[in-house]
């Protein structure tokens, strides 16, 4: 098998397994209670905080965990929208968002607040001239995510976060980082990011996890109420096995200064390099370490992958949580201005730690059979 679907979701790490078996059998208390083992588990839970805080230079009350990617953006929009609509009803996003990002969003228009989408580039990069322009007095948060999850680019968020706060200093940013987190270094403080979303499940921790850091003193409410868990940000029992394995992802993916990135690059790029032996295609790539997203020109993308998939390959057509609306074309290959020739034939290959250049030749070689055959058979 060869798995380049690492942007949907990866292999959990050997080492994270441990411990989050390590926490089920032994301190499987409930962090709320007042007894040893209560406190043991409460023990766990700060250790993960305190850890996970260092990989973003922040304190580490400032990470709120949460079930997810989908959660924490959605208690970024929502809670934020909601805590801060006296001062202004005014949102601005981009055309390219994550669904777990444009969903609340439109949610949110519906309530009544005022939405501003930024155009990208064919590389899928923010105007920032445009950006500039539409932050008002009334505007009371901004949210872009760093590395879009489909084409892999890398938007300029320092510059954004400067030019936001320059213009307006009470504008939330808010930056869904959950394909960038452990790809790049980022420091919140020094890229004026308010609130970062970030998924467990994506750098090789488990699913059902993620945080959210809020820096210290932003304006926000909660969206999920019961027990006051979490200083009463999100009510819920704490998910203690899934907190650690996420703790201990995040550390293995940022040690040594990122060389976990380095590698997966190197194996990008070497794709890249050798899908140009295929004739017709467009690479659509941004500049993320794991994500190519390469264009067949007359195959559909969903007869490509099940191809693929029979010979034991496994690739997406886009993002994973997209799929499931079953879109025709998605809202970022519009938004590039994808030619309608290639935007039907679309793959998106994105790679982790655990894959080799040797995987990716044998994918250029099957992929050399099976483009030209299916081809074949396009309806004229």
């Amino acid at each position: 098998m060869i798995y380049f679907d690492n942007a949907a979701t990866t292999r959990v790490f050997p080492e994270v397994v441990k411990v989050m078996q390590d926490a089920m059998e032994s301190s499987y208390g409930n962090p709320s209670a007042k007894h040893m083992k209560g406190m043991e588990a409460e023990n766990l839970v700060k250790k993960a905080q305190e850890v996970i805080a260092k990989t973003l230079k922040a304190k580490p009350k400032e990470i709120l965990f949460t079930s997810g990617g989908t959660e924490s953006n959605n208690t970024a929009l929502i809670g934020t929208a909601l805590a801060n609509q006296r001062k202004g009803k005014h949102i601005i996003t981009t055309k390219i968002e994550h669904a777990s990002v444009y969903e609340p969003i439109a949610w949110l228009c519906e309530q009544g607040f005022e939405i501003t989408y930024l155009d990208v580039t064919a590389e899928g990069i923010i105007d920032l001239e445009q950006l500039k322009n539409a932050i008002r007095e009334d505007t009371i948060l901004v949210s872009c995510m760093m590395i879009n999850n489909e084409i892999g680019a890398i938007e300029p968020i320092e510059e954004a976060g400067k030019i936001i706060k320059e213009k307006n200093p009470e504008t939330i940013f808010h930056v869904d980082a959950i394909q960038a987190y452990g790809k790049m270094p980022i420091i919140p403080k020094n890229l004026k990011i308010d609130l970062l979303s970030m998924s467990g499940h994506k750098i090789h921790g488990p699913k059902g996890i993620g945080f959210l850091y809020i820096k210290e003193g932003t304006k926000i409410q909660p969206i999920i109420f019961g027990g006051g868990q979490q200083k009463g940000m999100r009510s819920g029992t704490e998910n203690v096995p899934g907190i650690v394995g996420l703790a201990c992802a995040c550390e293995k993916m940022i040690k040594n200064d990122y060389e976990n990135a380095q590698r997966i690059r190197e194996v990008k790029e070497y794709f890249q390099e050798r899908i140009k032996e295929i004739e017709d295609i467009k690479d659509n790539s941004g500049q993320a370490p794991h994500i190519a997203s390469i264009s067949f020109k007359k195959i559909r993308s969903e007869v490509l992958l099940h191809a693929l998939e029979d010979r034991g390959i496994y690739v997406s057509s886009g993002s994973a949580c997209s799929s499931n609306k079953k879109q025709v074309v998605s809202g970022t290959l519009n938004a590039i201005a994808l030619a309608d020739e290639y935007k039907d034939g679309t793959l998106r290959f994105s790679f982790s730690i655990e894959n080799t250049k040797e995987e990716v030749d044998e994918t250029i070689e099957v992929l050399k059979e099976l483009v030209p055959m299916l081809r074949k058979f396009v309806r004229r």
